[in-house]
């Protein structure tokens, strides 16, 4: 019917609603390590638009071109370029198959 659906990961993002998930004390423990770790990992977003990379790279697609067994990551560099990384997600093909066809003969009853 033309539906498509695909998996978007935005990444950590340190926003206001962040802070609200622990104490501040332990934010304050915390962020120098975030801050060192974000220089190593991808999946830290340092812009807080960033976090919007993979959903509005994957509107921009052809749909019927994407994996549907891929992740897509909103990630970031070292230097705050923000970037699309598709991973492959850990699922057994067969099963999701087997998944898929039992959902059409649902959808026919």
């Amino acid at each position: 019917q033309g539906l498509y659906s695909s998996v978007v990961c935005p990444g950590l993002v340190m926003s206001n609603m962040t802070y609200r998930i622990l104490p501040v004390f332990l934010w304050k423990l915390l962020m120098p390590i975030m801050w060192l770790v974000s220089g190593s990992t991808a999946v830290f977003v340092k812009a807080p638009l960033g976090i919007f990379a993979s959903s509005v790279w994957l509107f921009k697609q052809k749909p019927e071109y994407l994996d549907s067994l891929v992740k897509y990551h909103s990630c970031t560099s070292g230097l705050g370029r923000c970037y699309v990384e598709p991973r492959k997600m850990d699922v057994d093909e067969d099963t999701a198959e087997k998944l898929y066809q039992k959902l059409l003969e649902l959808e026919e009853q």
